[in-house]
């Protein structure tokens, strides 16, 4: 995949119908999501339990555009290979599960797949500051890790911000999860998103007897995005 900071919606397949998985996927992708978001939590690290690698692996021949998997999990190391064998592009793994996010990311790399690093709402963003020439992409997130749905913490803005400037010219994508839709899109990508992770603001109303809902939604945050640009 050529890097691009174009904006991409991921929709977050935690807010769809657990029981069409693979409907759901197609029709996210036929109506024009750029990335397939798989949320793992483990119960632990987080307070919820969603994904393990057999799922993941179920879920990878629906996905034909780029499937990026957030594991809120820890710890994390002992299930990077099971996810990156199960068919992940990106595996992104928290700063916070561990102690040594450095050979974390490591190990990601060594499986031939795509690192990120994922920072909490409290983590500053000075924390990637000596990950930055290993990672493909930092993830900034704006809600408290373990459920859909919750409100978009907006210091979160600014912590995008701070990473777009420490980047640099890196290519290195970043990533926001939590509370995006049309009213904090634009403030995101304002600051450098470019990778928009979105559950319930693109499967609302919608299902896939009425994929062209999630169309609409997709349409209406990346022309959200972009107009903020």
């Amino acid at each position: 995949m050529s890097f691009d900071r174009s904006i991409k919606i991921a929709p977050s397949i935690l807010s769809a119908d657990f029981a069409n998985f693979g409907q759901e996927i197609q029709a996210i992708e036929a109506q024009g999501a750029d990335w397939v978001h798989v949320d793992v939590m483990d119960g632990h690290f987080v307070p919820n339990l969603t994904f393990g690698p057999p799922a993941v692996k179920a879920f990878r021949p629906h996905v034909k555009t780029f499937m990026d998997v957030h594991l809120m999990i820890a710890p994390v190391d002992p299930y990077i290979e099971a996810y990156a064998e199960a068919g992940a592009d990106m595996i992104t793994a928290h700063i916070e599960a561990g102690p040594h996010i450095h050979r974390t990311i490591q190990a990601i790399k060594a499986q031939g797949v795509k690192a990120g690093v994922a920072l909490n709402p409290a983590t500053p963003a000075e924390a990637v500051e000596y990950l930055l020439d290993m990672v493909d992409m930092v993830l900034v997130m704006t809600v408290n890790p373990g459920f859909g749905g919750q409100k978009f913490i907006h210091s979160g803005v600014e912590k995008v911000r701070k990473v777009r400037q420490m980047i640099g010219d890196r290519e290195i994508h970043i990533q926001v999860d939590g509370g995006v839709d049309v009213n904090t899109a634009p403030l995101v990508a304002a600051a450098g998103a470019d990778s928009l992770v979105a559950g319930s603001a693109v499967f609302k109303g919608g299902s896939v007897h009425a994929p062209e809902v999630y169309g609409e939604n997709i349409r209406a945050i990346r022309a959200a995005a972009n107009a903020a640009l």
